[in-house]
């Protein structure tokens, strides 16, 4: 499914990149550089002063999708390390003949826009950037245009995030920083006790990406079905390339990712959720790149969760292609090489070819040390694909609150549903056996 823009977003038309610039190419984005290398674009690396450190102590990933014959771990692209000042690392990039910039993470995302503009090379519109980032701002800019959006607040006080509680009336409230990732301080509030704690213990931290949490965003629960809608976009021509299901189970009082699964593009709710979604987009001016929109379908209609502008974070490309046909790193990395082939409706369509379940690991108690060689009864799973483990061997493991604590997570597949099921409820069943190794208490 694409679009084409509205006069109001319409962007330039853009030529085929050759060099791209990839911001701190962390987590999935790792698979980045070799993605466009398939296409014959080379890349540049970016380390952004504030990396999620979570992402970027993780050891380099060989690429299992790569075609056979080919190595899976070419030679390191250069790195130009951004140290604050914006012209000088325009200008390495310059001498690096780029032509591109992309963000590899969410930490990315900011400076990407950023050293975009300062090239006039391909990207999204400058006159609302922080509303990509910030919560409120793209709350706000996303209802300015007219889209439905939940209520919220922004603030740094406990008492106007009680004041405003009071007037919205209904609990539960969600507390968050106004700026990070994952389930990173996201908290559900039943009282205004609840409330004040929260408040104090985000403002008394830092987000992932070490800044200082200055205010909090306090907003409606949004009782619904929630996905996650996964596009490229190229000259303000919108590609949707995937949408998945979310299904979360709290934590104490977080919201904790149980498992997500693709939804089939002929499925009813695709239409209106995607649609919502791609007036998101031109709402935030996402015109040239990958983005990530999490959205929640209520009584009301679609409501946005967040939308960031990158790719997703968490997938692996080769087991989400073997199972959908494509991927969100393929088709960006096709439209930069290829740019009018979204215009022209040619990026690559998803169509689910089994039944493919993403879980996340999720550690009941502290344990450890992590021994990859405990997930054999895992990989032993008659419907097991692959897992990751984003923790180092030897980590002593926490009890899993949110997804920076959590083991890393496995992918199921099957053609028969209920084998997935199954081998689901088995897994869980090891991990409040021993299969971490930790003590009960």
């Amino acid at each position: 499914m694409s679009t084409r823009p509205s006069p109001a977003y319409a962007a330039r038309a853009t030529g085929p990149a050759t060099r791209v610039a990839v911001v701190d190419a962390d987590g999935m984005g790792a698979f980045l550089p070799g993605a466009l290398a398939r296409e014959g674009v080379h890349s540049v690396l970016v380390r952004s002063d504030a990396p999620n450190p979570h992402l970027a102590i993780q050891p380099d990933r060989s690429d299992p999708s790569a075609p056979s014959g080919l190595s899976d771990r070419p030679a390191r692209p250069p790195e130009v390390v951004h140290r604050g000042d914006l012209a000088a690392t325009a200008d390495a990039l310059r001498r690096y003949g780029v032509d591109r910039v992309v963000a590899g993470a969410e930490s990315g995302v900011l400076l990407a826009d950023a050293l975009s503009a300062a090239l006039g090379t391909p990207g999204h519109g400058m006159s609302r950037p922080s509303a990509r980032r910030d919560k409120y701002e793209m709350a706000c800019a996303v209802r300015e245009s007219g889209q439905d959006t939940a209520a919220c607040l922004a603030t740094d006080s406990a008492d106007e995030v009680v004041a405003w509680a009071r007037g919205h009336g209904r609990w539960p409230v969600v507390l968050k920083p106004l700026a990070s990732a994952g389930t990173d301080n996201v908290l559900f509030c039943r009282s205004e006790a609840q409330l004040r704690a929260g408040v104090a213990v985000i403002t008394a931290g830092r987000d992932r990406y070490g800044g200082r949490n200055r205010a909090v965003l306090v907003q409606e629960h949004l009782a619904g079905e929630e996905y996650f809608v996964n596009t490229v976009s190229s000259a303000g021509v919108h590609h949707v390339v995937e949408v998945w299901r979310y299904h979360k189970r709290p934590v104490g009082d977080r919201p904790m990712y149980d498992h997500e699964e693709p939804v089939p593009p002929d499925d009813p709710v695709v239409g209106a959720l995607t649609a919502y979604t791609l007036r998101v987009l031109d709402a935030l001016e996402i015109r040239n790149g990958a983005a990530h929109t999490e959205v929640i379908t209520t009584g009301r209609g679609p409501v946005l969760v967040e939308c960031a502008a990158r790719h997703g974070g968490s997938h692996t490309p080769s087991v989400v292609s073997r199972f959908l046909g494509t991927d969100q790193l393929a088709c960006l990395a096709r439209a930069v090489a290829h740019p009018e082939e979204a215009p022209l409706g040619r990026l690559p369509r998803y169509r689910p070819r089994a039944h493919l379940r993403y879980v996340t690991l999720r550690s009941p108690r502290a344990g450890g040390p992590l021994s990859a060689e405990r997930f054999a009864p895992v990989r032993a799973l008659g419907t097991f694909v692959e897992m990751a483990l984003t923790m180092p061997e030897g980590t002593a493991l926490p009890r899993t609150t949110d997804l920076a604590s959590s083991p890393g997570h496995v992918y199921l597949g099957s053609a028969d549903p209920v084998r997935v099921a199954a081998d689901h409820r088995r897994l869980r069943a090891l991990e409040h056996g021993d299969l971490y190794d930790g003590p009960r208490r």
